[in-house]
């Protein structure tokens, strides 16, 4: 093995958030591989102290997520990371009967861990824990725009509440004043409430970067840690102190070649970012699930779209809760073989939008391991495939990214021989 340490294994629920994670950790020095779920071949583990490993277990089947999460991290774990995070979305999103839960216990269960913490908070893109509830551009989760959310809508913005119809344990928060206490007072009394209810969920208040340090300080030593990728970057902090990490290797955002952005996310800041792209006079065509299923849009006819076009966005229309699970497998499946056309026809910059989207698409182009780059935007970075030098993939959750999200990262990718 190297004389890198491995200092973290980290498991995602999908693949922008594995992205999005991955990114905090190189933005603060720490050398991190990001992998299209578990790799066959773990020899480039030898040069990295973070893997981040991409799973499709947001929306999947409880016991299928609760099963790939733990692979994973027997995969991590055998090959020495020291600590294990569970990375899932700033928004919590989860239905009552969702995976978070479920997938949070079987590993504090299967480890013999007695607490974690709950953090999804990610002050950066206002996304912040006060008094235990959950707040998204100011306001609770529950009374976002969040609340419609086709496949997980935002019920609750009590993160303990949440917790209750998904998790085997009880939740402890922590609210601004109880974070004041001492490190060895607030350990006690996770230690005590643990010891009283078998396992416990911490919940810290977390709504600006000085509580992110004051959480790792107290908790970052913990065998699991839980949340969004908000702790990442205190973290990171953490172990570039202990190890002496000075940097890693910058890797060029820009090569040549022709650009195409795909989205199957519809969430509004989503949609803002399509019609800026639109409005500001590039091609910008709509897939209609119902037209796919009835014949009326092809594969083909968006393919003769795209080779019409300088750097085409493709996204899919409109989508409700109602649809039908034929319609958004045809969807990703459209999304998918129209990523793959464009690889194989020189497409070398690569945009997606939407956690399921951007797996499809990885999944049909073959790529299952990347090198990160430089940020569009938090959250978001410009990626290499591995194997792959002259190609840049940029992959986002629905809700990151500027209103000019499409536009910047076609042009902060673009070579100058394209």
């Amino acid at each position: 093995m190297s004389s890198i340490p491995f200092l973290l294994g980290c498991i995602a629920d999908d693949f922008t958030g594995a992205s999005d994670a991955a990114s905090f950790l190189v933005n603060n020095d720490i050398p991190t591989m990001l992998y299209n779920g578990v790799p066959q071949d773990s020899g480039s583990l030898q040069n990295c102290a973070a893997v981040v490993i991409a799973l499709k277990t947001r929306n999947a089947p409880t016991d299928e997520a609760v099963r790939d999460t733990l692979d994973a991290f027997s995969f991590v774990e055998k090959r020495g990371a020291k600590q294990f995070y569970i990375k899932y979305c700033s928004t919590f999103d989860s239905t009552p009967k969702g995976n978070i839960g479920p997938t949070v216990d079987a590993v504090l269960d299967k480890y013999d861990i007695p607490y974690t913490v709950l953090c999804p908070a990610l002050p950066v893109n206002k996304r912040i824990v006060k008094d235990g509830y959950l707040y998204v551009d100011g306001v609770p989760l529950s009374d976002s725009h969040m609340r419609n959310h086709p496949l997980n809508p935002m019920w609750d913005s009590d993160l303990a509440k949440l917790m209750e119809p998904q998790g085997k344990y009880v939740s402890l928060v922590l609210n601004a004043e109880e974070m004041k206490r001492s490190a060895q007072e607030l350990v006690s009394l996770a230690e005590n409430g643990a010891q009283k209810n078998t396992r416990l969920y911490i919940i810290p208040d977390y709504a600006d970067d000085g509580d992110g340090r004051r959480i790792v300080e107290i908790f970052g030593g913990l065998r699991l840690i839980t949340g969004g990728s908000g702790l990442l970057a205190p973290l990171a902090e953490r172990y570039r102190a202990e190890h002496g990490f000075v940097g890693v290797s910058a890797i060029d955002s820009k090569c040549p070649g022709k650009g195409i952005a795909l989205s199957g996310s519809c969430s509004e800041a989503t949609k803002g970012q399509i019609k800026e792209y639109r409005d500001s006079g590039h091609a910008v065509l709509a897939v209609d699930p119902g037209k796919l299923l009835d014949g009326s849009q092809t594969v083909e006819n968006i393919w003769e779209f795209v080779c019409q076009h300088n750097e085409p966005l493709i996204h899919s229309a409109l989508r409700s809760g109602n649809e039908t699970e034929q319609a958004s497998a045809l969807l990703e499946k459209t999304f998918s073989e129209i990523g793959r056309r464009a690889f194989e026809n020189g497409y070398s910059r690569i945009i997606v939008a939407g956690g399921e989207t951007s797996g499809a698409v990885t999944l049909a182009l073959g790529f299952d391991s990347f090198h990160i780059g430089e940020s569009i935007a938090p959250g978001v970075p410009v990626m290499v495939p591995a194997g792959h030098q002259n190609v840049r993939v940029v992959l986002k959750s629905g809700n990151f990214g500027q209103p000019d999200f499409f536009r910047r990262a076609l042009d902060q990718t673009r070579g100058s021989a394209w």
